[in-house]
Parts: C-alpha cells; structure tokens; sequence
C-alpha cells in the first residue's frame, strides 16, 4: 500500500502536505465515517433522498490518509503495525475471554 500511495503522490508537483494538513484530512475523514457510523447505528437518520454511504470506502479514505501520513515521516507502516500486535499481545493478551475457553 505504501508503495502504491507514494506513486500516486509522486506523480504531483505538490507531494505530500504537512503534517498538520494531512492530521486536518484525516480528522475530516474520521467525521465523515463518523457520520455514516451514526446514521447507520446511532440517533440520527439521514435526511430524505440523502443517498446510502460506504462504509468500506470511509475507512480506506482513512487508511489512504494514515498511509500518506507515514509515507511523508518515512514510518514503515508494516514494521509498526508487527510492533504494535507485539504491544497488544503482550498488554491485552490475555485480558479478554478466548473463544477456544483458554
């Protein structure tokens, strides 16, 4: 995914935006599922006529900005995400119920 956003990217004078822009984008975007996540789930119906949105397509407009984010701080998002599962097992591992009743 890195790769493929850091082409689409390059291919624009402009490039990445600072940090601060992109951590602007992303929090459009979070209202954005926000709001899809609330009239699906939450108190609020849509407006008549207002068309269905897309869920899947509101968190890949999300992982498309963190993508960005990491690309432009030089971060391997793979890299952290092995570090972060690592965090997880070790802190929450075993904190929840298994499934397998271990």
């Amino acid at each position: 995914m890195q790769a493929e956003v850091d082409r689409w990217i390059g291919q624009f004078e402009e490039g990445y935006w600072h940090p601060l822009s992109m951590l602007a984008r992303l929090t459009e975007e979070v209202g954005e599922l926000a709001r899809e996540v609330n009239h699906r789930f939450g108190e609020k119906p849509k407006k008549p006529g207002e068309p269905s949105g897309d869920l899947a397509l509101e968190l890949a407009d999300i992982l498309f900005i963190i993508v960005c984010y990491a690309n432009s701080l030089n971060i391997d998002l793979e890299e952290a995400f092995r570090r972060m599962m690592d965090k997880y097992r070790r802190r929450d591992g075993s904190r929840w119920t298994r499934k397998d009743g271990n």
